[in-house]
């Protein structure tokens, strides 16, 4: 996969030197490059941003800085035209642009799973109010796959953060990235029938007064599996009930049932209900 990260401050991504996302650059799995928005400006001052029209505090990042970088970065020629034709798709290959926005639809499992079978990603941070509202809307016009994406309700000073925590969650899916494979299987929020995982232990079975669950140091591997489900699904009922909300009553087997019926949900349609 290839990478390209456009910023104001492109040293913050030598964070990703480190650990495993460094060895899968290092294994050539991942090719990232950092670029400094301001070598696409032309005056002293490197200027990034203006004042917000209609007027406003802060300042928004300009089009036209931006439109230089993109351009070259996408390989998208400063006077092609806008794509009219409705039933034109993207090639498999093509880059998808991804900006950071705290407006934007919340980033998924879902999400970092469809990206991390693109081959070129390029994101762009904004800084300040933000980025001008027409960036993403030319590139949409001549046929980029676009994606604005929040990482969550608060609002950080850039989009540095959330672009670090979208390459993170894409780039472990590669294959090869992580040491074990199957560690991601049973992590939260994977699957169709996604649920938060359940609570993970080691070893000493006892740490200070504490001791693990006593099956999961029975050698019974059902019982196990059993009890891990429950609780995943308990904690899911608890602190994501909107998850449950969304699982497939048809794909649940009958002790999930027995399971969701003992915690308030309503299993007979197509979708558990809460009841009360």
């Amino acid at each position: 996969m290839d990478i390209d990260i456009v910023s104001v401050f492109p040293e913050y991504f030598d964070v990703l030197n480190l650990s495993l996302f460094g060895k899968a650059m290092e294994r050539g799995l991942v090719t990232v490059r950092a670029h400094n928005l301001r070598d696409w400006t032309h005056d002293v001052h490197q200027s990034v941003d203006d004042t917000p029209v209609g007027g406003g505090a802060g300042m928004v990042m300009k089009p036209e800085v931006w439109a230089e970088c993109l351009d070259e970065l996408l390989g998208i020629p400063a006077d092609a035209p806008a794509n009219t034709d409705a039933d034109t798709t993207t090639a498999p290959d093509a880059p998808v642009l991804i900006f950071p926005n705290p407006s934007a639809p919340l980033f998924t499992q879902q999400d970092a799973t469809e990206l991390s079978h693109a081959g070129h990603l390029v994101f762009g941070c904004g800084r300040y109010e933000g980025y001008d509202a027409r960036i993403p809307q030319y590139y949409r016009a001549r046929g980029v796959d676009v994606r604005e994406y929040s990482i969550g309700d608060y609002v950080l000073n850039g989009g540095e953060v959330a672009v670090s925590v979208m390459l993170e969650a894409i780039t472990r899916l590669l294959p090869g990235f992580m040491g074990n494979a199957a560690s991601i299987v049973e992590e939260s929020y994977t699957g169709a029938n996604a649920l938060l995982e359940h609570s993970q232990y080691t070893k000493p079975a006892t740490w200070r007064g504490m001791a693990v669950p006593p099956v999961l140091i029975s050698g019974d591997h059902g019982k196990v599996d059993r009890f891990r489900r429950d609780e995943a699904l308990e904690k899911t009922s608890r602190l994501r009930p909107d998850l449950i909300a969304h699982l497939d009553c048809a794909a649940l087997d009958k002790a999930d049932r027995k399971t969701l019926i003992a915690l308030g949900w309503e299993v007979s349609g197509a979708h558990p209900r809460k009841l009360g």
